[in-house]
């Protein structure tokens, strides 16, 4: 992180001022809508180098990757479900040519697209759909690998074409979460990985590389380079010294203060597509106090945090759904905690904690979250609370934060998974297996319930709305913004594209120049 930023902080607690971060060789930054940038006239072939973050997943198997978004961001250029998103947050057919879905929304009907071919050479057929439907819906063995997917009452092939998928309830969000990847029946997908996407994987070496090659009997478009690279570097600053040697070709996720020396690259920006927090553990003693939760809330300034971490790059937010999933979100609720130090001390006071100490725990390779972290510290402090910042490896994060609840409080970004509004919402379920802050609410949970099986659509907008607003109320977290996306790219590089609400990277539609 820059060192002024800390200063900047400081000067702003003090003064009331809001200063942008300066200095660097200010690069040109271009917005979502010019995906291409500078890179000139497109060439079939060649090769580029991406630099990731964090490694990927241990197990590749594409129904139980899911601790990391970026997991997902590689095999979403393996593996394809029945249906995929497309740039205007439209889900478009894949796998299956087309679909209906009946009146009360409990049957979700598919054809098949022909001659849809597996990485293996195999042809995809409604057995390979009604197989991987099934094993990741648990419909076998009781236990759901895609959480999403657990509604699913029955997969069944009504003919060479077609697959009729069953819920147990209604509900007229399901097919959002058809991107569920569709495998080959009878291969073992944990040690092998067999895909129907734009790209294959050739090799994998952890903690290093995965390579990536193009497919050539992909059904569409196909992809435009022969070979990818995703080299991994966890390393903020070795990120961006790899991006300026041309080590690398690109880099995306980047923070603000990461692209400031960049001005002789391409870089572009976009949204996260990420509610970035400062995650609360219900069950630590202090915020099972609402007054302690509201408290952090009130002594907060999401608006002076964006510009003193992030130059004033992001969107604020004030619940759990982030702006681009458009008619769901609810603008009112960004500003429901106007920052108020002294409302906050008092609500300390009253709780009993006017000596509130707790520990974050982040992600240390990811930096918008450790910039983002370094400013609630000092923000925090000014309201008479201490918090101290642990940084921890990616895989110690998931471990210990997300699978074992074992934190008092973090900071990250949390993605949807789909582009259904649920996405956002699910996780804060008493009983969901991803409520790793442990929030518990009746009112949320029967609010939820209504949403998922409300048929008309300006119901169901309503009920999730509803579902936000009490999020916010209840102070679950301490809500701050969908962090801005920077990626950069050598001037010979063109092609990525921005999605909407999901955390995709779609190198098939990346270039190399002539």
């Amino acid at each position: 992180m820059k060192k002024r930023i800390l200063a900047l902080v400081l000067a702003v607690l003090m003064t009331a001022a809001l200063c942008a971060c300066g200095g660097g060789k200010s690069p040109e930054v271009q917005p979502a809508d010019i995906p291409n940038g500078s890179a000139g006239e497109k060439a079939p072939g060649g090769e580029i180098t991406v630099g990731i973050a964090a490694d990927l997943d241990t197990s590749l198997d594409p129904h139980v990757s899911s601790s990391s978004a970026g997991t997902r961001e590689v095999l979403f250029n393996i593996y394809e479900g029945l249906v995929k998103p497309d740039t205007d947050g439209n889900l478009i057919p894949a796998i299956a040519e087309d679909y209906s879905v009946n009146e009360t929304a409990d049957a979700y009907t598919y054809t098949l697209r022909s001659g849809v071919r597996f990485h293996n050479g195999k042809t995809v057929t409604v057995g390979d759909v009604v197989y991987s439907l099934s094993r990741a819906a648990g419909l076998d063995t009781g236990e759901p690998l895609v959480s999403e997917l657990a509604g699913i009452a029955s997969v069944e092939a009504v003919d060479d074409r077609t697959v009729v998928v069953r819920l147990k309830k209604p509900d007229a969000e399901f097919n959002a979460y058809m991107y569920a990847a569709i495998i080959p029946e009878g291969v073992d997908i944990a040690a092998e990985t067999v895909g129907t996407g734009p790209f294959r994987l050739v090799s994998r070496t952890p903690q290093e590389s995965v390579v990536l090659e193009r497919f050539a009997d992909y059904w569409g478009e196909g992809a435009k380079l022969d070979k990818v690279t995703l080299k991994v570097i966890p390393d903020a600053q070795t990120m961006v010294l790899s991006l300026r040697s041309g080590a690398i070709d690109m880099a995306e996720r980047l923070s603000s203060s990461q692209v400031a020396d960049l001005g002789d690259l391409t870089i572009l920006e976009g949204g996260n597509n990420v509610v970035q927090a400062l995650y609360l553990n219900n069950d630590y003693e202090p915020f099972r106090d609402l007054r302690v939760r509201q408290a952090l809330c009130f002594a907060i300034d999401k608006h002076a945090l964006i510009e003193l971490a992030s130059d004033g790059h992001g969107t604020p937010i004030g619940s759990a759904m982030i702006p681009s999933m458009g008619r769901f979100v609810v603008p009112e609720l960004t500003d429901y905690y106007k920052p108020d130090v002294e409302k906050a001390r008092a609500l300390l006071k009253e709780a009993g904690y006017e000596k509130l100490r707790f520990t974050i725990t982040v992600p240390s390779n990811m930096q918008p979250h450790v910039d983002a972290a370094q400013v609630l510290v000092e923000q925090l402090r000014a309201a008479g609370i201490e918090a101290t910042i642990r940084l921890v490896e990616w895989a110690a994060w998931y471990d210990e934060v997300y699978k074992g609840r074992d934190f008092e409080a973090t900071v990250v970004g949390m993605d949807t998974h789909s582009l259904a509004a649920s996405g956002c919402l699910a996780r804060y379920q008493s009983d969901s297996s991803k409520n790793f802050i442990n929030f518990k609410c009746d009112e949320y949970d029967e609010t939820y319930r209504r949403a998922i099986a409300a048929v008309d659509e300006a119901e169901q907008t309503a009920l999730f709305k509803q579902c936000q607003t009490i999020l916010t109320e209840q102070a679950a977290s301490v809500y701050i913004q969908d962090v801005a996306s920077f990626v950069a790219l050598q001037k010979n590089v063109g092609g990525y594209l921005f999605y909407p609400a999901l955390y995709i990277l779609d190198l098939a539609s990346m270039y190399r120049a002539q």
